[in-house]
């Protein structure tokens, strides 16, 4: 089990991104969390298998039609334990 902090920069928000970052989490079964950030940005939690993790990084990297993902920065967490995977307001 390994927890990441990941930001996402580029076109990724309005586009439906964290509700794609969720649904792909979820079907993974990875826990943690999702938001938008001022300046445009998305970042979120991911804690899970490392395999699960490493998948849905790809798949963040991709994003959903009409995302543009220019960018993203990865730090190691110590795991927090959550129970889901949700999207923060």
């Amino acid at each position: 089990m390994i927890a990441v902090h990941v930001r996402v920069s580029g076109r990724v928000q309005g586009v439906f991104y964290r509700a794609f970052t969720r649904d792909h989490a979820r079907a993974l079964g990875i826990k943690g969390w999702v938001r938008n950030i001022p300046g445009g940005g998305v970042e979120a939690v991911l804690e899970g298998e490392r395999k699960a993790i490493g998948e849905l990084l790809q798949i963040m990297k991709a994003g959903p039609s009409g995302a543009m993902v220019l960018g993203m920065e990865l730090s190691e967490l110590e795991p927090g334990g959550y129970e889901g995977f949700e999207i923060k307001y």
